[in-house]
């Protein structure tokens, strides 16, 4: 098996590490992980003390980051 690096830009990286403490926050069904638990994101962003103003950005960049880690769980291959 490969070894794989991921690169992160300085500007995403405060969404990157907030993706990573919402690993274990996944929400699954009987047919598989459905998305995560947004009410969790909320307790995150405050206890990482993130000002307000920063939210709604943050939470739209781990949508992206969600739906690119759902793409590759689904993946057919």
């Amino acid at each position: 098996m490969g070894t794989y690096q991921a690169q992160v830009w300085p500007e995403n990286w405060a969404a990157w590490c907030l993706f990573e403490t919402m690993a274990t926050q996944w929400r699954a069904g009987p047919g598989g992980v459905i998305g995560l638990d947004y009410s969790v994101l909320a307790e995150e962003l405050r206890l990482a003390q993130i000002p307000q103003v920063e939210h709604r950005r943050l939470r739209n960049d781990i949508r992206v980051l969600e739906a690119a880690a759902l793409d590759c769980i689904y993946e057919e291959g």
